[in-house]
């Protein structure tokens, strides 16, 4: 049985307009690579991508209490680094999705959730 797993990417705050080809070349051959391991490893990467920068990005604040919700246009002056991708990993165990994650390229570092389990609840 397998365990699901979110890797999200975070890195420094970047302008993804200003990405040449050569860098996204570079960047998706390395992830490229990242999901050969995946699959060498007998895991699945789900799901991913990559997300624009926050200047794209919309901050919600959810209606409540009678007030109505608060929409707020990036870019986030406060926001010093972003989520500027993830993967869904299916792996055998803890152990396997962290190993799995540390191969995932970034200039920034990685956070790595397990995904509840919502069906049994």
């Amino acid at each position: 049985m397998t365990k699901e797993y979110i890797v999200l990417i975070r890195e420094p705050e970047w302008d993804s307009s200003a990405v040449t080809e050569e860098q996204w070349a570079a960047a998706m051959q390395e992830h490229g690579a990242f999901a050969q391991a995946v699959a060498a490893a007998g895991a699945q990467i789900l799901g991913g991508d990559a997300l624009e920068s926050s200047d794209r990005a919309v901050r919600i604040t959810p209606a409540r209490d009678g007030a109505p919700a608060v929409y707020t246009d990036g870019p986030f002056t406060e926001t010093k680094e972003i989520i500027s991708g993830y993967y869904k990993i299916a792996v055998e165990n803890e152990a396997q999705a962290r190993e799995l994650a540390a191969l995932v390229p970034t200039g920034g570092w990685l956070e790595l959730f397990p995904v509840m389990e919502t069906n049994a609840m």
